[in-house]
């Protein structure tokens, strides 16, 4: 059954859709000045300048041009189809079907073919014509040119409404159909090649530019629809579509040290750049960049993509947001970067892999599993870019320091983005103490941005003791210093020098402190962690060690992972707890224990941060890990003189009474540096209860009370 056109009234069909048409096309146009005018005298004809923007206008006017020419194709059809309608001056039409208009229904309608036979539809406008940039980028057919053109119509133009609805025979459908198409197409419903052309893997609906909507109708009575984002880039708009926002991110800057003119002189960044520009330039590319640090791979995707002056979108959200992703990449003529996957890519990947006329980057941490998506990507290892760092950081503090910059940054391994920032910090620091910028502003700065997960299985320290503090015999203490010379030039000796190449060994650097207890372990560490500028992680075996089987190796690979990413100083403090020596298996204790041993012995190979273990008893360390240690300091227990100096360090920033002698109870009382401390911390206790000053007798009672604690005989006395 047919439905009536509103306001026919007795006469022709034809002409009351024409007649609709016409009111839509005269309306005026809403917050039009009238200027107090009739009606009909304030009409508002559209201007090239309503269609058009600041920007582009161009694109507006090409499209306006080319529904000009669809409506007469419009009009053509019209004119055919209302020639012989038996019905068209019924005024009941619509409501029920006559023999007559049942004898019409049943006449061959031979389509109209001059109109696509010269072109008209199909020839560009204008050189800025969007559509016409669109088919030759995407690869469609002027079939596939023509067929968006009428399906968007209506979104342009009202008048194509009661058109539509007249040729569709039903006044609510006002979109075009299958057959409607196919009949302004001058293409024969039943050729098979054209209906291809509407199916879910034509181009059309694959690329996200055509939906064929109810799909309960018969084939021929579908509605055709456009998404409101094609329709605005035709027009010259460029605004991501609105389903995006909030997932779409900037891309960082490139580093400044990459110079595209002298590709080769950057150690491995610039040549990986290098070749990865020349492979995005050649078409299409899908690649996965596994990178060490968080941020170095997307770094090198900006370098790239700058030196290949192609622009990108950044996209992190869900993947059902990816077809809305890929069609505005395509509209756009843009790459796609993805950085930071979720725990369970698989989903993610496949979509972003499926397009294969996008250029699509993804960078992440974790090694590429082929189950992720069925086309493969080019899979990569982001290199190193510590070389490039000492630039980049000048660059980013914008000023050359009156220090060594390359001394102090070197300990880092900041990506792009995280430099700015931390320098941009290090310049805020400055400018509040109302002094010039200076190695600690700079190396605070770039602690805030190295700041990880550790705290979850550590305990953080940021250090505030230097080598002033440090009471040791000249061998240990230069051996400490040696460690802190390793951890700075790590990455051009193990990795420029490659040193470390073979057996998947990483750029570590790994320390061995061995000595009583209070011999200085603890602090040592925490003055290596101050000269490198780093924070200190204490690792807390309460959150390590379980005892269930397989779990302390799980925990020790979460802080192992965290700290592979994460600019810090890790400590394992009483470590023979942890790296103890593996033993005979006459159980499945001991079997257990001994695969724990061997996890730690393979992980160890492969970090990439910096570790240091303590313990009281070298000899319970497993020897397999001590060849794996960079070095081994002995902390032997301080003599006589070496006592002394740490009581005068202990005390001095305590107020005593006078000029104490402390020969005596430095000779008399054989303690370590921890337990004079302690001895100390007593004394100024019982001071600070009579509210005085520490005296000899609050010392000596100190170091007495640190004797019974550890059940040794106390000493007489003597004369102060």
């Amino acid at each position: 059954m047919t439905t009536q056109i509103p306001q026919a009234q007795p006469g022709s069909a034809r002409e009351a859709a024409l007649e609709e048409a016409a009111l839509h096309e005269e309306a005026p146009r809403e917050g039009a000045p009238d200027e107090g005018t009739p009606h009909e005298e304030a009409s508002y004809a559209p201007t090239e300048s309503d269609f058009a923007t600041d920007l582009a206008p161009a694109p507006a006017v090409s499209l306006i041009a080319r529904l000009g020419a669809l409506r007469d194709r419009v009009a053509e059809l019209v004119d055919l189809r209302s020639a012989d309608d038996p019905t068209s001056a019924d005024p009941m039409r619509g409501l029920y079907l006559s023999d007559e208009a049942i004898r019409h229904l049943l006449l061959p309608v031979e389509p109209v073919r001059e109109a696509f036979a010269e072109g008209r539809l199909g020839a560009p406008v204008a050189p800025q014509d969007r559509l016409v940039a669109l088919a030759g980028r995407l690869g469609l057919t002027e079939f596939d040119a023509v067929l968006l053109l009428i399906a968007l119509a209506p979104d342009l133009d009202r008048t194509f409404e009661p058109l539509y609805g007249y040729l569709n025979d039903d006044v609510s459908r006002r979109r075009a159909t299958v057959a409607l198409a196919l009949d302004l197409l001058g293409v024969p419903v039943h050729s098979a090649g054209s209906r291809a052309r509407f199916h879910a893997t034509a181009p059309l609906s694959t690329l996200g530019l055509l939906t064929v909507e109810e799909p309960e109708r018969p084939f021929l009575s579908r509605s055709l629809r456009v998404p409101d984002r094609l329709v605005a880039h035709l027009l010259g708009d460029d605004t991501p579509d609105a389903t995006l926002t909030g997932h779409l991110h900037p891309l960082p800057a490139p580093p400044p040290s990459y110079d595209p003119q002298e590709p080769f002189l950057d150690g491995e960044f610039a040549p990986f750049v290098h070749r990865l520009t020349a492979s995005l330039t050649a078409g299409p590319l899908t690649v996965y960049l596994r990178e060490r640090r968080e941020g170095e791979g997307l770094a090198c995707v900006a370098a790239a993509l700058d030196t290949a002056g192609m622009p990108a979108l950044r996209f992190s959200g869900p993947e059902d947001r990816v077809p809305d992703l890929l069609r505005e990449a395509r509209l756009s003529g843009r790459a796609i970067v993805v950085s930071g996957l979720p725990d369970q890519p698989a989903g993610l990947m496949r979509e972003l892999m499926s397009a294969a006329d996008v250029s699509v980057l993804v960078t992440g941490p974790r090694p590429y599993d082929p189950q992720w998506c069925e086309h493969d990507p080019l899979v990569l290892d982001v290199p190193a870019q510590q070389a490039e760092a000492v630039r980049t950081w000048s660059a980013a503090l914008g000023e050359e320091p009156d220090f060594d910059l390359a001394a102090v940054v070197a300990p880092y391994h900041l990506s792009g983005d995280r430099i700015a920032r931390a320098a941009q910090a290090a310049r805020q620091l400055a400018r509040f103490d109302g002094t010039a910028l200076s190695p600690a502003h700079l190396r605070l700065g770039a602690r805030q941005q190295s700041a990880s997960g550790l705290e979850q299985h550590a305990r953080r320290i940021h250090p505030a003791v230097d080598w002033q503090d440090l009471v040791l015999p000249d061998r240990p203490l230069t051996q400490l210093r040696e460690l802190a010379l390793r951890a700075r030039h790590r990455d051009r000796v193990l990795g420029d020098w490659r040193l470390s190449a073979g057996g998947g060994r990483g750029r570590g650097v790994l320390g061995l402190f061995a000595g009583e207890s209070g011999t200085g372990k603890t602090l040592s560490a925490e003055v290596v962690a101050a000269e490198l500028g780093l924070d200190l992680y204490v690792v807390q075996l309460s959150s390590v060690v379980d005892k269930y089987v397989g779990e302390t190796e799980k925990n020790l690979e979460r802080i192992f992972s965290e700290a592979d990413r994460t600019d810090a100083v890790l400590l394992f403090d009483e470590a023979d707890a942890v790296f103890g020596k593996r033993s005979e298996v006459k159980d499945s204790h001991d079997r257990y224990a001994n695969m724990e041993s061997a996890y730690l012995l393979q992980r160890l190979e492969s970090f990439h941060g910096i570790a240091l273990l303590t313990t009281n008893l070298r000899a319970n360390i497993d020897e397999a890990f001590t060849r794996r240690l960079d070095l081994v300091v002995d902390f032997p227990f301080p003599d006589r003189h070496q006592r002394l100096a740490l009581w005068r360090q202990s005390l001095s920033h305590v107020p005593c009474a006078g000029e104490l002698e402390l020969g005596p109870v430095a000779a008399d009382f054989e303690l370590a540096g921890g337990s004079i401390r302690s001895a100390v911390v007593t004394a100024a206790y019982l001071a600070a209860a009579r509210d005085d000053l520490v005296t000899g007798a609050d010392l000596l009672e100190g170091a007495r009370r640190e004797y019974r604690k550890a059940g040794r005989l106390v000493p007489g006395e003597g004369s102060w």
